[in-house]
Parts: C-alpha cells; sequence; structure tokens
C-alpha cells in the first residue's frame, strides 16, 4: 500500500436553495477532492469544503506542504501519517486551513483502508447501527417567511422526515419566537424542531431567547456564541432547559475536550473536515460517550451517515444535499431514514467525467 501519487481536483458547487443565516449567505462550496494511487494502482478518495472562501488556500496546503509527504508513505498507517501531518503543520495549527486539507487527506487514506477489507466505512469504523434519523436543515433558512418555513416543515413531515432546524438570530426576538410557535403549531408536539443561531449572540441576548423559547418544546439551541467561548455555553447550559449544542465551528480534539470537561455542551455537532478526517472525528465521537453526549454531526450528509452508524451515541443526521452535481450515488433515504452505503470504501462514488468538466484547479504530486 506504498503511495506512489496524489493528485488534487477542487470544484465549486453552487447550493440548490439560497441559504442564508444571521451571520452570513453560503453561495457557494468550494470543494477540494484528493486522489491517492498506490503502487499495486489502489485508489482512494477523500474531500473537503468550504463555505466560498479559503479553497485555494486549502489546496495550495495540500499541494505544496502536506501531499508531497506521503510520497513513499504506507497508506495503512492513517494514524501516524495523520500525526505526522499535523505536527508539519504545528506553526499553522489549529486551524480551520490546515484542518480542512488533513481531512481531505485523511478521508482519501480511509477509502483506501475500506477498500482494502472489502467493506464499507460505517463497519470499517464500527458497525454500530443501519440507519440514522433525519432532520432538514434546507427549508428552515433565516430569510424564508414564516409560512414558507411552515409549509416546508408539513411537507417533510409527510415525507416521513423525523425534525426540522429552523435559523434564529433576527434583531427581534418577536419574530424568531413567532416564526418557532407557528411551525410548532403546524407540526404538532411530536415533531422535533432544532434552533441554530450561528454564533450571533452576546450572552445577555442567548441567556434571553433560550428562556423565550422553552415552551416551544426544542430538541437544542445551536451555536448561540462564538465557539470560542467555553463559558458563556457552560453558563447557558446552566441556565436553560433546551439541550445547547455545538461543534459546527470547533477545530481541534482538544477544544471539544475543554467543552466536555467543563459541561459546557449536550449535543457534539463535531464536522468531520473542520476536525481533520475521520481518524480525529471518530476519537472526539468515543470521547463524548464517555460523557454521555449525544453526537449529532454537522453538514457533511454523504460522509455523516456512514459516520453516525459507526457510533452508539449518534442520534441525528442532518439533512442538507450537498454532493448530488458531481457524484453518480445519492444518500439511500427511506420514509425519513438514511441508510449508510453498503459499498466498500466511503460509499460516495464520483462523477468524474463532470468533475474533470468542472474542475477549477488539479495538481499531480508524484
Amino acid at each position: 500500500m506504498k503511495i506512489i501519487k496524489a493528485e488534487i481536483f477542487m470544484v465549486d458547487l453552487k447550493p440548490k436553495v439560497k441559504r442564508v443565516d444571521a451571520i452570513q449567505s453560503f453561495v457557494s462550496q468550494e470543494t477540494p477532492i484528493v486522489r491517492l494511487t498506490t503502487a499495486s494502482g489502489a485508489v482512494g478518495e477523500g474531500y473537503t469544503y468550504t463555505i466560498g472562501t479559503g479553497g485555494s488556500s486549502v489546496v495550495a496546503l495540500l499541494r505544496d506542504h502536506l501531499l508531497p509527504k506521503l510520497i513513499g508513505r504506507d497508506a495503512t498507517m492513517i494514524e501516524a501519517i495523520w500525526e505526522s501531518l499535523l505536527f508539519s503543520t504545528h506553526a499553522t495549527s489549529v486551524g480551520a486551513i490546515t484542518s480542512l486539507a488533513l481531512a481531505a487527506i485523511d478521508t482519501a487514506l480511509w477509502d483506501l483502508k475500506c477498500k482494502q477489507m472489502n467493506l464499507p466505512l460505517y463497519k470499517v469504523a464500527g458497525g454500530a447501527k443501519a440507519r440514522m434519523k433525519l432532520y432538514t436543515t434546507e427549508g428552515g433558512w433565516l430569510h424564508l417567511s414564516t409560512q414558507e418555513l411552515v409549509d416546508d416543515a408539513l411537507a417533510v413531515k409527510a415525507q416521513g422526515f423525523c425534525g426540522s432546524k429552523i435559523k434564529i438570530g433576527s434583531e427581534s426576538p418577536v419574530r424568531d419566537i413567532e416564526r418557532l410557535e407557528a411551525v410548532r403549531k403546524a407540526v404538532g408536539d411530536e415533531y422535533v424542531i432544532m434552533t441554530d443561531c450561528n454564533q450571533s449572540f452576546k450572552f445577555s441576548e442567548g441567556k434571553q431567547r433560550a428562556a423565550l423559547l422553552e415552551h416551544v418544546n426544542l430538541s437544542w439551541i445551536e451555536e448561540p456564541f462564538l465557539a470560542q467561548d467555553v463559558d458563556s455555553h457552560k453558563k447557558l447550559c446552566e441556565s436553560t432547559t433546551i439541550p445547547v449544542a455545538v461543534g459546527e465551528s470547533i477545530y481541534s480534539i482538544q477544544h471539544f475536550k475543554e467543552y466536555l470537561q467543563n459541561n459546557a455542551a449536550d449535543i457534539i455537532q463535531v464536522d468531520v473536515a473542520r476536525i481533520g478526517g475521520i481518524t480525529p472525528w471518530l476519537k472526539v465521537a468515543h470521547m463524548a460517550e464517555c460523557f454521555n453526549k449525544i453526537v449529532c454531526p454537522h453538514f457533511l450528509m454523504e460522509l455523516h451517515i456512514s459516520l453516525c452508524c459507526a457510533i452508539t451515541n449518534s442520534r441525528w443526521l442532518e439533512y442538507i444535499p450537498q454532493l448530488d452535481s458531481i457524484t453518480l450515488s445519492k444518500v439511500n433515504i427511506t420514509e425519513g431514514f438514511a441508510y449508510p452505503p453498503e459499498t466498500p470504501g466511503l460509499g460516495i462514488h464520483w462523477d468524474w467525467q463532470k468533475i474533470n468538466q468542472q474542475t477549477l484547479v488539479h495538481h499531480i504530486i508524484e
């Protein structure tokens, strides 16, 4: 399993729907893809993403510093490779660009490993369950009207989805509350509703919103404060009955450890790209289990379905399609449940004809 060639491709994907939250618009998904080839001809493919900025920096880090270090390495030594690459970038770690670049390599190595074992990722990584409950975020964006939120929630509920996530963070707390109350009234008490603040509040604002929203029966309030602010999240956990979710914007195992040790989060939303790959993702998920915490990862539905089914403490998979335009495979969804791919590897079958047509960057390292 000696690595003899590494390639980088980058495509820019446009979201299927307009995505607006309290702090930003998600208008572009830069998607660097790494393809590794071994001396035996085996190929592993991994990827990472941005929401519109930094993709060229991720590619440059991969091209100039990380991928050249892979040539000649044994692809089965995944932990050793991850640790050595992290150490080689210690001057830029912890940081988003480094973690995103590491994720592209690490997911490609896991793809190789699973293919070599002729097993799907969810079994190689743990094999805990065969399906996951779905909630959708695609119909809950902040720019949508109250009626549009209600219509979408009713539509996905009819399709079998178990929940919807609604963005909050309007200037007026009243608007946030009225929107959520309308959705709750429409879907009934058993349907699950989550909220996402996208780090938009100061502590007093987040505390006020949580208090005003407790009667709506929410499953969680997500990222109320800056991800670096462990203390504010801890104080909110102590002052509200609504579970507090964090993890989308956390880039290191140690930062998750700080949250868990301080009981500053109830739901752990570790993102496989932003944490640096499958290797650290599994460590965070198992660490969360040690603290009796639930894992509900952010985004990356096509990859997280397998990881969620690999562990025992996962509860929800977030439905946001992101790879449909460049893949031949789609997540298997039936009556509101997602099922992990059974094919060897990550289970993501790339459409290389379309990728080659849309590639903005292609580098080869040998």
